[in-house]
């Protein structure tokens, strides 16, 4: 990935967390855990955690609801010609791994 793919990449994800935490009611404890700008630049995956996780589908349907708001709110933090349209996804990343880790430490399981 090239350096200012990269740089584009972690911008959206700081300044859309903060976003997220202060401009969305979702009742949980939701992280933005990657931002993954496509080529073209018109659309932008953004990977959230959600805790708890059975509350995932309710805050990912929320911020789907917010996405027009929250690109409108991002462009003024960020000065790009065209903020990218905003895809959410639930990270299950960190679930696999805390599932991984109780394999290993109680492995009778």
């Amino acid at each position: 990935m090239l350096y200012r793919e990269e740089r584009l990449n972690k911008t959206i994800r700081d300044e859309l967390s903060l976003l997220v935490a202060r401009e969305v009611e979702l009742g949980t404890l939701t992280t933005i855990t990657e931002v993954d700008v496509r080529d073209t630049h018109e659309d932008a995956t953004v990977k959230i955690s959600v805790i708890p996780s059975s509350k995932a589908d309710e805050a990912l349907k929320i911020l789907q609801r917010e996405s027009g708001r929250l690109r409108s709110l991002l462009s003024r933090k960020i000065r790009i010609r065209a903020i990218p349209r905003l895809v959410f996804e639930i990270d299950h990343g960190p679930e696999k791994a805390a599932d991984i880790e109780k394999m290993f430490l109680d492995p009778n399981n």
